[in-house]
């Protein structure tokens, strides 16, 4: 079951996300570059056009476990308003597992279009 603190506003009611999708939307954005927690879940809500909306109570656990996982990795380091955070960057299994997260989702969705098509 989905995160309830992981939402998708539509029209302003909000939906829960697939799940594991946020782990999909973390790994993607950590592909283009390093980024601390409050920065990561900003540039999915700017990409998805403010759409999509990760909160703090979902994103920080998500991140603990991806590095549990051994998918990303942790360094302290300077943020942008000279405060430290902690950075997240893909490890090389993290790329491995992106990789896969991307094509279960190319399968799924493709699948998802089939039906909600075939209803027209």
């Amino acid at each position: 079951m989905a995160n309830d603190a992981e939402r998708v506003t539509d029209m302003g009611k909000p939906t829960d996300l697939v799940q594991g999708t946020l782990d999909l939307l973390i790994l993607k954005t950590l592909s283009l570059e390093a980024l601390h927690g409050w920065a990561v879940a900003k540039r999915i809500q700017q990409i998805s056009g403010e759409v999509l909306q990760v909160q703090q109570g979902s994103l920080y656990p998500a991140l603990h476990r991806l590095e549990q996982q051994g998918w990303i990795q942790a360094q302290w380091n300077e943020s942008e308003t000279g405060r430290q955070a902690k950075f997240y960057s893909l490890t090389r299994a993290g790329k491995q597992q992106l990789e896969k997260e991307l094509e279960s989702w190319d399968r799924l969705s493709a699948a998802i279009n089939l039906v909600v098509l075939a209803a027209h």
